[in-house]
């Protein structure tokens, strides 16, 4: 990538959307109930295949730029008592809907679902097998893990139930980035946590980074980068810091003063690019890297590469269920999600209800943005003939008040418009939520607002 000025695009920082949804998740309400909820799983054809979400909230301490819905808790009846609401969770969700379906995909997600023990772990996968019988052969399984809480009975575990993609949190490497987020984490520690999976065969590694934390500087993130590259990871995922102390308590404890500006940030991730692509690896979407055998890739050549709450994903148009605390799931023409406190998750279950809480049902107008910003967001392109196809619009004219304010956009070299296509220059990827932000019609509403969303460098 060409040197960038980038004073000239630190304009552009300004809160925006990630876009692992559209609608985003500040659009979902109690509008959509319980029982068109309901109608939806009874109603879903058990012939597409199924994508499993499972949420483990729990973790022992906070890391502060943590912004998952987590509890904090060193009580071993806690982690217990929550096993027996998912089972019965589980049990209600078997009742509701046909669970014959092919399940291609399953993740684990927290919280630290390691923090679970092995026992507990096999316990939580027989249950889920035992409802969702018909795991495909070449389901990905996946798991996120902190490399502080992981042991070989934990990876025995792991594999016998097929687990074959592993995401590690680093987020960095250097020990005063460690002590200012309260994550210590040393890179022995994560070396031992890699090679326990590769030991056992593990497939696919991810590696998380975050930059923009505190004290980060271009020349601190290139050592972390050398070191993440080190372990020669499958994929890399490099997230821009969220930082929304309004929403997340722990966040406060951060200085502000010391997190890097946007202009630090826009020549982080522009290293970052230039050092992955340079080693091998090949950029996907706004935040991933993977080497060029990756399914990622296959996906894209096919049309397959899809956007959610995991981030990216092979598993284009499969229909997600999120089940534990706070999970979200996915329809064709809908988001489900289930209550974020324990009280409430806890008191619909012994109701014998699911703990639904909110959503959102997808206008057709939803449906035709939602393509737009994700085919965007994951592919840096969008063929507007296929949208129109698919659609049945007019493009230009549907999307005229998106395509002149991406004019400006146009003018600096970030996009490139044709009769055929919307196309994202290499500059341009730097800034792609700017880009998507045009399309979503919810955004207006947000303007002016400060505590919605977080800035988008």
């Amino acid at each position: 990538m060409s040197t960038i000025d980038f004073k000239q695009f630190v304009k552009y920082s300004k809160p925006g959307p990630r876009y692992t949804s559209y609608p985003t998740a500040v659009e979902f309400s109690e509008a959509f109930t319980y029982d068109r909820y309901v109608q939806k799983l009874k109603n879903r054809d058990a012939k597409k295949p199924l994508s499993l979400y499972i949420h483990l909230p729990f973790c022992r301490s906070a890391c502060y730029f943590c912004g998952c819905n987590v509890v904090f808790t060193s009580k071993e009846e806690k982690k217990v008592r929550y096993l027996d609401y998912l089972s019965r969770e589980l049990d209600l969700l078997a009742k509701t809907m046909e669970t014959s379906s092919k399940v291609v995909q399953f993740h684990f997600g927290g919280g630290t679902p390691t923090f679970f023990s092995a026992e507990q772990l096999d316990a939580i996968m027989k249950k889920v097998k035992k409802t969702f019988p018909n795991f495909a052969k070449k389901a990905e399984v996946s798991c996120e893990i902190d490399p502080r809480f992981f042991n070989e009975e934990q990876m025995k575990v792991l594999k016998k139930h097929g687990f074959n993609r592993i995401s590690f949190g680093v987020q960095d490497f250097d020990p005063q980035v460690q002590q200012a987020v309260h994550r210590i984490q040393p890179y022995d520690i994560t070396k031992a946590a890699v090679d326990l999976a590769r030991k056992y065969g593990v497939e696919s590694i991810n590696i998380d980074l975050i930059y923009g934390l505190p004290y980060q500087t271009l020349e601190s993130f290139q050592k972390t980068l050398e070191l993440a590259h080190s372990l020669d990871p499958d994929r890399l995922a490099v997230f821009n810091y969220a930082h929304v102390p309004w929403l997340k308590k722990t966040m406060r404890k951060l200085d502000e003063t010391t997190i890097p500006s946007p202009e630090v940030k826009l020549a982080i991730l522009q290293h970052t690019i230039d050092y992955f692509t340079s080693h091998g690896y090949k950029m996907i979407g706004m935040d991933h890297f993977a080497k060029p055998d990756d399914e990622l890739f296959k996906a894209i050549d096919k049309g397959e590469l899809h956007r959610n709450f995991q981030g990216y994903t092979t598993k284009g148009g499969v229909d997600l269920l999120g089940i534990g605390l706070t999970s979200i799931g996915e329809g064709e023409d809908y988001y489900a999600q289930n209550f974020k406190d324990m009280e409430p998750y806890e008191e619909a279950i012994d109701a014998g209800k699911l703990p639904f809480w909110r959503g959102v049902e997808l206008s057709e107008d939803d449906r035709i943005r939602k393509a737009v910003i994700m085919d965007l967001m994951s592919n840096f392109k969008l063929d507007i003939g296929k949208i129109e196809k698919a659609f049945g619009i007019d493009f230009k004219s549907y999307f005229a008040d998106a395509l002149a304010q991406l004019q400006p956009m146009v003018e600096e070299g970030l996009v490139t418009l044709s009769d055929k296509a919307i196309t994202v220059s290499e500059t341009g990827t730097l800034l792609i939520r700017n880009i998507a932000m045009p399309f979503d019609a919810y955004m207006q509403k947000h303007a002016e607002s400060k505590k919605t969303f977080s800035k988008t460098v």
